[in-house]
């Protein structure tokens, strides 16, 4: 492949990601070498290679191949004797912007993890376990007076923080193109912070973030333990605060659940809007299959599918949301490729690995909540302290759930019932395995939750 094909498919590229993620992301990029199937370009740093390949690698791939080019995999390697050029992109590859002419775009100005165009309210679908997130999110992207500071959003992997992150975002830019908007990781900041201090531009830095009007932080637990750069987030979301400027934030754990995050950013970061994106329910996962389908029926045409296998797959890949449209991803691409309808049988065979992975899969979080939710009981009280009897005995047939049917240790189970003692735990286990030879409609409710479980 040419240098001159090579700039035609950067050209295409920078229409795809925008103007200043590919001045930082795409530009710097050498193809250094195209051989067996592997694209491999050169890079200024390791930190920049990592970012790309997972944020654009298959973007580049799909480029590259329909130029013409034989790319199974694209590689990304730091080249061991930079021109001096290249060191000076390997020292800076997102660096504050300099000061643009007024018209200048607003995320042209600030320089931030790229948006992904997918990620947007539209496709976002809404469910009970995250209609909450859903309307805060909304809120806040309405960009009206700021009511709430910080949102926090926190929740397991695969539930929807970053795609709700995502959707501000793209909302704000669209509403509002003059708002000075950042978005970023936990780990990018704390990237910038540590250039900053090296190269003695700890102004510059306080400068950018200091002057946004909306600041988003991914994945904000990668900072504990930091201690400098917790400091700076500090001071940071505090001059933010005192402007009166919006800050969203999201985490895989409540604030206070984030273990070495210093008690005064806890504190800070528990004052706004703590919002927790549930583990997903049937009626959610098949709404986001339903959706998905639609968009690969668009792609692949003339592709049948049989009846009940979006309900099958919500039944059983209950893990998360990245996981079940994975799935879906794979089936429709296997039966495009052998020229199959998508049946039940060829859904099993093509996605045994992953249905054997989410047999295995049953936490003791999804059994608090189904008995809950069976018992017509708060999750809250299930690991409370009361007593009562109506939260007692869902609460004991709970522990009896957790102890068959997961691996986790009585002291372990009784930390996720409001840590208690492990003899609580084999008391109630001891007390519903009684129960069940006289109490007939308790074996069955027991038989309920194990299908719906296991499903």
């Amino acid at each position: 492949m040419t240098n001159e094909t090579w700039g035609e498919i950067r050209e295409q590229l920078q229409k795809r990601v925008g103007k200043n993620n590919y001045t930082t992301w795409i530009e710097p990029l050498k193809l250094s070498q195209l051989k067996n199937g592997v694209a491999r370009f050169e890079v200024p740093t390791t930190f920049f290679g990592d970012w790309v390949s997972r944020n654009y690698g298959d973007h580049i791939r799909h480029h590259l191949n329909a130029a013409g080019a034989d790319v199974e995999r694209v590689e990304f390697a730091v080249n061991s004797a930079p021109r001096a050029q290249d060191a000076a992109v390997a020292a800076k590859p997102a660096v504050k912007a300099k000061p643009a002419p007024k018209a200048r775009q607003a995320d042209e100005e600030m320089p931030g993890a790229p948006l992904d165009a997918r990620f947007t309210f539209d496709s976002f679908v809404v469910g009970k376990p995250n209609e909450l997130a859903h309307a805060a999110a909304r809120r806040v992207a309405d960009g009206g007076p700021v009511t709430f500071n910080p949102l926090f959003l926190y929740g397991g992997v695969g539930l929807g923080k970053t795609h709700l992150m995502h959707a501000i975002a793209h909302e704000l830019q669209t509403r509002q193109p003059h708002l000075r908007v950042l978005y970023l990781s936990a780990e990018q900041f704390m990237y910038r912070f540590v250039q900053a201090l090296r190269e003695k531009q700890i102004m510059d830095f306080k400068e950018l973030f200091r002057s946004v009007d909306v600041l988003m932080v991914d994945d904000v637990q990668f900072i504990a333990g930091k201690d400098s750069t917790q400091e700076e987030f500090f001071h940071t979301f505090n001059a933010l605060v005192d402007q009166n400027k919006q800050i969203v934030i999201s985490a895989d754990r409540a604030p206070g659940e984030i273990k070495d995050l210093e008690e005064r950013i806890k504190s800070r970061l528990q004052c706004g809007l703590v919002v927790d994106l549930h583990p997903t329910d049937y009626e959610l996962r098949l709404g986001i299959l339903q959706q998905k389908a639609e968009f690969y029926r668009s792609q692949y045409k003339g592709l049948k599918m049989a009846d009940g296998v979006l309900e099958f797959l919500a039944h059983r890949i209950t893990t998360n949301v990245r996981v079940l449209e994975g799935a879906l991803t794979r089936l429709f691409a296997f039966a495009s490729l052998v020229g199959r309808e998508i049946t039940l049988d060829l859904t099993q065979d093509c996605l045994a690995d992953i249905l054997r992975a989410s047999d295995r899969k049953v936490t003791i979080e999804e059994i608090q909540r189904k008995v809950a939710e069976h018992y017509n009981i708060r999750l809250s009280d299930m690991i409370g302290p009361k007593r009562l009897r109506n939260i007692a005995r869902p609460r004991q047939i709970a522990m009896y759930l957790a102890k068959q049917l997961t691996p986790r240790s009585l002291p372990e189970i009784g930390r996720r019932f409001g840590g208690r003692d492990h003899t609580t735990i084999m008391h109630g286990v001891r007390k519903i395995e009684e129960l069940m030879a006289t109490d007939s409609q308790l074996a069955d409710d027991l038989q309920l939750l194990k299908r719906l479980l296991q499903a």
